[in-house]
């Protein structure tokens, strides 16, 4: 799987992965992550993912070659504003999306396997996450699959989160 580096240009596909993600959860009763608007059509949305993509390292999954994004990372060195930060170096998963049209083909935990090696490349030794922590769960367990642990729950508004590690 090709994985390079992302830019502003790769905005309108993880706009679009993100509609694509609302889309599918919503078909399934599952509105507490995201609603049932799509990212795109909500301006301050669509500014959040700007920001991040702009403020942060950017990475973009390819596995059918160049021209395919199947996902989105964006790093960056500190958490969103509702998670304390730490008192050591971090590395911070500020988005992490992909394309429902390639589930199950591994490409979240290529993008997540890609976000290790750069925080070990940048002699950082934690990688946080948040989630989702509604529903069913399987996000966080998801995360957990992926080698993160739980450290604490919080809540935004009425949206349950969950704040996961992985020490390196």
């Amino acid at each position: 799987m090709r994985i390079r580096r992302g830019g502003v240009d790769d905005i309108p596909p993880a706009l679009a992965m993100l509609d694509s993600s609302v889309t599918w959860l919503a078909e399934r009763g599952r509105t507490g992550q995201w609603g049932t608007e799509p990212w795109s059509a909500r301006p301050s949305a669509v500014r959040r993912v700007t920001e991040m993509v702009t403020e942060g390292e950017t990475w973009v999954a390819e596995p059918d070659g160049p021209g395919s994004p199947a996902g989105t990372l964006v790093l960056g060195s500190g958490p969103h504003y509702y998670v304390d930060p730490v008192e050591e170096p971090e590395r911070y998963v500020r988005l992490l999306v992909t394309d429902r049209a390639y589930a199950g083909r591994g490409v979240g935990a290529a993008l997540l396997d890609h976000a290790v090696a750069e925080t070990r490349r940048a002699g950082v030794g934690l990688l946080r996450v948040d989630c989702y922590a509604g529903d069913d769960g399987r996000l966080v367990a998801y995360y957990r699959s992926q080698g993160f642990s739980p450290v604490r729950p919080f809540t935004v508004r009425e949206w349950p989160g969950m704040l996961l590690a992985r020490r390196l």
